[in-house]
């Protein structure tokens, strides 16, 4: 078993009731109520995408069925198989994120592994200054200065983000919650521009002052028509899969009752994926 990258638009998703009540049967019953709760159809399609890309990943991988996987979470959230069954697979690490157009997952055999996807959007009704001064607990004064040496405003937009996802992917990684203080945490990003198409291994991360050499942090921008990771369609996502819960037909009305999004926002299609 190797190291996974997976990646499904979610979305460019628009399911049919077939898909939608077949995708809602793959999951357990608690995820399935959990993502019924989402207002928007954007949320519920990213969150259900998440489920079946950790059950795809468990079926397919570690070869336990589909219908035998049981997903709990810890105290912090973070999704994990509580099988005691299949205890040898306990090193097994996976983590999902989802945001904007994707549900990405990122899976080791051995290693800690967290991921965080972030799409480079304007910060809704307040200017890009403002944001940054609401904000400005969450970065050390050397991230500040590298975001702020960005040569406009989109461009430090941007930077924000990307120092935001490699935070959120450590915290992910170890699995602690939104207590833990930020500034703790300082990232040595590099190199500064971003080729489409690569993946960067070269940030360094600081914690508590002290260099972190035990991490490896991988930063690529996602686009659409060049994915570092195997992108998967629904076919795929759902191929494996064995139903856990008997269809509900009142499941498909509450979706289609939905928004898919809240007031449109202006966004440019750059991904920061860790």
């Amino acid at each position: 078993m190797g190291s996974v990258r997976w990646a499904f638009p979610c979305g460019a998703w628009r399911p049919c009731r077939q898909e939608w009540l077949l995708a809602a049967r793959l999951v357990q019953p608690e995820e399935k109520d959990r993502i019924g709760q989402f207002v928007f159809a954007r949320d519920a399609k990213a969150a259900l995408a998440g489920r079946l890309l950790i059950r795809k990943l468990i079926a397919e991988k570690l070869c336990i069925p589909w219908n035998e996987i049981h997903l709990q979470r810890t105290s912090k959230g973070k999704p994990f198989l509580a099988n005691n069954e299949f205890s040898i697979y306990s090193n097994y690490n996976f983590n999902v994120s989802h945001q904007g157009d994707y549900a990405v997952l990122a899976a080791e055999p051995e290693l800690q592994v967290g991921i965080d996807i972030m799409k480079t959007n304007l910060p809704g009704s307040s200017s890009i200054p403002n944001f940054f001064r609401i904000m400005k607990r969450q970065f050390t004064e050397t991230e500040w200065g590298v975001i702020k040496s960005m040569s406009n405003e989109w461009m430090q937009l941007d930077m924000f983000h990307r120092h935001w996802a490699l935070k959120e992917s450590f915290l992910k990684a170890i699995g602690v919650g939104v207590g833990f203080n930020l500034q703790r945490i300082e990232f040595n990003v590099s190199p500064l521009q971003l080729e489409i198409g690569k993946v960067y291994k070269e940030t360094k991360m600081l914690l508590d002052g002290d260099k972190e050499e035990e991490w490896t942090f991988e930063v690529c921008c996602m686009e659409p028509n060049e994915p570092q990771f195997t992108l998967l369609t629904f076919e795929d996502l759902v191929a494996s899969g064995i139903p856990v819960t008997p269809e509900d037909s009142a499941y498909w009305d509450n979706f289609c009752s939905k928004q898919e999004t809240p007031v449109k926002q202006n966004s440019h299609s750059r991904y920061e994926c860790l």
